[in-house]
């Protein structure tokens, strides 16, 4: 285990007071003072852990986030200043690097495919800056749904092993010591553990690790079905009260390969249950490209097997994704990104976007060139909603703006 410390760098106008931040003031004395920015460094603690010999280090995204400088201490009071070898917000994990220049102790990867609810485990941390923290505690459930700010995370591992503000990122071992999660929130009142915490499962903490560091991102698989949760009425009209609803399939798709259609039922991904369409989605991410998913379809009251050969989708596709789920058709233009068309009824056009407009950011990310934004609308394909930053003029608008489904 060690401990990730992150540097942010911010800008915020300077008051020649000692008051908090007050609007009344800031404009009373705009006028009067220095109005430039003044840069202030803050700081954030968190946990990693060692998973190779070569210094590549496991924690969450959100440790790392928006960090000017990552900074590593080991067990033996060893510093590093870390890389980040890359970073996936779906999944909330995050890989780093150090350089050492000799071989690091590192934990073993076990698996949380075999996970027993009553199992033994032990949390390592960082919990408030008491640095190499050992906690005990068992399985408390598995395939939890927790939400954050504007997504939610599926299929958690659960543990009342004691968890707070500063393990996030930390390992979650069991009784032989391999490394079967990620340790990543609380659900607390008060904001200290009160023996409900969750755990990414490696399985998946494993896959998104390879591709960040093989790629550089995390390559996503795809299927081509598009689902719905499964609501009461349409549970009583298909006869079962779990699955999700097939609302549609992608043309070229594996799913429309394997004869799949809008109105079937999935009930189950790899011959467990699934409840929701977060669920279903996370489960078919947990897959890499070109390996097999057996689906369970329900279709005229009778259930079969489905198996499917995940893979990319299609680059080519992206700018009639975007069309469907935004509205909107791109172009490149001496200015950067320009809007070449609006979809009339769209999540674009109801928040008042216009032809010659300026296409500067989507999902929170800046866009350069007509591939940065493909490449983007591709990542965002199962999102619900995503952040839209649009040029007019000299001024640049900001609107979160719900996918058409």
């Amino acid at each position: 285990m060690v401990n990730v410390s992150t540097e942010q760098v911010v800008e915020r106008r300077g008051s020649p007071f000692p008051f908090p931040e007050d609007p009344f003031f800031d404009q009373y004395f705009r006028d009067f003072f220095d109005p430039r920015p003044r840069r202030f460094t803050t700081t954030s603690l968190g946990s990693g852990v060692i998973v190779a010999p070569d210094g590549t280090i496991l924690t969450n995204e959100h440790v790392i986030l928006r960090a000017s400088r990552i900074h590593v201490t080991l067990a033996d009071e060893r510093e590093f200043d870390a890389k980040l070898v890359g970073a996936d917000s779906d999944s909330d994990v995050a890989v780093l690097r150090v350089q050492a220049g000799d071989e690091l102790p590192h934990v073993t990867l076990g698996t949380s495919s075999d996970l027993m609810i009553g199992e033994t485990v032990i949390a390592i941390g960082n919990p408030f800056g008491l640095s190499h923290t050992v906690t005990t505690g068992v399985v408390s459930a598995l395939g939890r749904s927790i939400r954050g700010d504007d997504k939610t995370y599926s299929d958690f591992i659960q543990t009342d092993a004691s968890i707070n503000p500063g393990n996030s990122g930390g390992p979650l071992l069991n009784i032989k010591g391999e490394l079967i999660g990620i340790d990543t929130a609380i659900y607390s009142r008060s904001g200290g553990s009160i023996g409900i915490g969750f755990a990414i499962p490696v399985d998946r903490a494993r896959r998104v690790m390879r591709d960040l560091v093989s790629y550089g991102e995390v390559r996503k698989a795809w299927v081509g079905i598009v689902v719905q949760d499964l609501t009461p009425q349409l549970a009583q009209h298909f006869g079962t009260r779990r699955g999700v609803v097939v609302a549609e399939i992608e043309p070229g798709s594996p799913a429309a390969g394997a004869g799949l259609a809008r109105g079937d039922v999935i009930t189950r991904v790899d011959g467990r249950e699934i409840h929701s369409r977060d669920e279903f989605e996370q489960r078919v991410q947990d897959h890499a490209e070109g390996t097999k998913v057996v689906v369970t379809r329900r279709r005229d009251g009778s259930d079969d097997d489905v198996e499917l050969v995940t893979a990319a989708f299609p680059a080519a596709q992206a700018d009639d994704l975007a069309w469907r789920l935004v509205g909107l058709g791109v172009g490149e233009g001496d200015d950067g990104l320009v809007v070449r068309r609006v979809r009339d009824g769209s999540p674009a056009a109801r928040i008042g976007v216009q032809r010659g407009d300026r296409l500067l950011g989507l999902g929170g990310a800046p866009l350069e060139s007509l591939a940065a934004f493909r490449r983007k609308m591709i990542e965002l394909r199962s999102a619900r909603s995503t952040l839209l930053s649009i040029g007019r003029g000299p001024y640049q608008y900001n609107v979160q703006v719900a996918l058409a489904r």
